[in-house]
């Protein structure tokens, strides 16, 4: 049984839901059944074989993707997927239970992220999670470990939910909050280079124009009010071109 064919049915075998899926023959349909298995799995104790299976997966499927080191400039766009970018951390869109998205195979940046990062980082949101005994309020920011993505750490944020796609001014502080309060904790653990995404333009229907509009001008604010911040380049990265279009103008 080869490596992909072990990690599936470890996964198979942890619920009896699941016993009567068959293994698909092809490498991508593989692949996808592996992230859809760990999509929907709850945080729990796993072995270190799995682990170590896992890993050299995870940085096999990384490699062959491509790792992106970028220019070190002061401020950049970079359109393409965030969990190639080799820089300090990277934002994860979070949601308010900060496990991940559960849903398989789902196109937003967590499901994206936790993919890419690997079982460990459900797990150790999980932890913060216990910890805090509170789901996470909107505007804040998290900071763990990376795992098996090429940056050093994920921090994590919650931003606003516009049901009907226009904000209220509290909204637009929401949004602000977690642009300000990422900048800060970069700060305090003394990272120089960060890449946004773009918080709560997808799923959650901020209008991508303002949402751009309030990160540039938060992260310049910070910037120029904080001269001795250890941060030195920080990429907005998109995946649309509209907001490549956006961010293009804004810069």
């Amino acid at each position: 049984m080869n490596r992909l064919d072990t990690l599936i049915k470890t996964l198979i075998d942890e619920d009896p839901q699941f016993s009567e899926i068959q293994i698909p023959d092809d490498l991508p349909s593989k692949r996808d059944l592996f992230r859809a298995l760990r999509n929907v799995r709850p945080p729990l104790p796993v072995s270190e074989e799995f682990l170590h299976l896992q890993d050299e997966e995870l940085q096999e499927q990384l490699n062959e993707k491509g790792i992106v080191e970028l220019p070190d400039v002061p401020m950049q766009i970079w359109q393409g997927d965030i969990t190639r970018l080799k820089v300090d951390a990277i934002v994860n869109a979070a949601n308010s239970q900060m496990l991940g998205c559960f849903h398989p195979l789902h196109k937003c940046i967590d499901n994206a992220i936790h993919s890419a990062a690997g079982v460990q980082l459900r797990e150790e949101c999980r932890q913060l999670m216990l910890q805090q005994g509170h789901e996470e309020p909107t505007g804040q920011a998290k900071i763990t470990k990376a795992y098996n993505l090429p940056c050093k750490y994920v921090i994590h944020t919650v931003g606003p939910i516009i049901p009907n796609g226009i904000p209220t001014d509290f909204q637009k502080e929401q949004l602000t909050s977690c642009y300000r309060n990422i900048m800060a904790c970069a700060d305090e653990n003394g990272l120089e280079s960060i890449a946004f995404c773009c918080i709560s333009t997808g799923e959650f229907r901020f209008p991508n124009e303002l949402a751009a509009e309030i990160a540039v001008k938060t992260v310049s604010d910070y910037l120029s009010t904080h001269p001795n911040t250890s941060l030195k380049h920080i990429v907005f990265n998109v995946f649309k071109d509209v907001d490549r279009e956006i961010y293009q103008r804004l810069l």
